[in-house]
């Protein structure tokens, strides 16, 4: 286990990680605009009409899984950054549709498991504008990471 998964994961910083991850999908959600913003409003409104605290379960749900993700390219960034020269963010930025496959990869696994058949239609129609939606979501991520990880 690397230092990501053991602050992130540990009982003290779990629930402040779950808030911020919250907080920040909240906050790119809204920022969206245009048709694709549209649409993503309108399927994040449809998933929390169906269980309002599905945004907050879904994190802490999936937040295991994600953290093992970021850890391994943490560590592989604190092998390439050359003593800290460059910001994690900076180093995710350039590798973002790689960081986004690799988180879509794991919702892919599990929305595939949804017993609400609603919750499947509302992220397969969605998900093919979220691999570009995530990448540009990866400064933020990286931010509240590095928040994280001090």
């Amino acid at each position: 286990m690397g230092i990501v998964c053991e602050k992130l994961l540990s009982a003290t910083h779990r629930p402040n990680v779950v808030n911020d991850c919250v907080k920040l999908i909240d906050a790119e959600v809204e920022a969206k605009s245009g048709v694709t913003g549209m649409l993503i409003k309108g399927g994040y409104k449809g998933f929390k009409a169906i269980k309002p605290s599905i945004v907050k379960e879904a994190v802490d749900h999936l937040l295991d899984e994600f953290v093992q993700v970021f850890d391994k390219h943490y560590e592989e960034y604190k092998g390439e950054s050359q003593g800290g020269a460059v910001s994690f963010e900076s180093w995710a930025v350039r590798r973002d549709e790689r960081l986004a496959d690799d988180l879509l990869g794991i919702t892919d696994r599990k929305i595939a498991k949804a017993k609400v058949a609603m919750i499947r239609k509302i992220y397969e129609g969605m998900r093919k504008i979220a691999q570009r939606q995530v990448a540009m979501a990866i400064p933020a991520i990286a931010r509240l990471l590095t928040k994280h990880v001090g």
